[in-house]
């Protein structure tokens, strides 16, 4: 018998998939991490479009938890991120954060 590989495989609940695939603009508009700016910087798809692929794509009350996820997130935009991001650091520096 044979071994594998010595190297595990990482299972992520959630892999990223491939950029030409449709999945992806779903799969980045659930991720935190990435912004619309970068969705549309990839795929040339605005935030309007990318709402109306979520509407299409998702069930009602999942798209209604998108949508509620979304506007509650800071970083979902650049400027709003970029934005909460001084806050917090200037938070630091004075020490309110401590």
């Amino acid at each position: 018998m044979k071994k594998k590989g010595h190297r595990p495989v990482t299972r992520v609940k959630n892999p990223q998939p491939n950029i030409e695939d449709p999945d992806w603009v779903i799969w980045a508009a659930w991720a935190d991490r990435i912004t619309f700016e970068e969705i549309e910087k990839k795929t040339g798809y605005s935030e309007s479009d990318v709402i109306k692929i979520m509407r299409r794509s998702l069930k009602p009350s999942s798209f209604r938890l998108w949508r509620k996820r979304v506007h509650e997130k800071s970083i979902k935009h650049r400027k709003k991120f970029e934005y909460s991001r001084k806050q917090i650091s200037s938070k630091i520096k004075k020490g309110d954060y401590l």
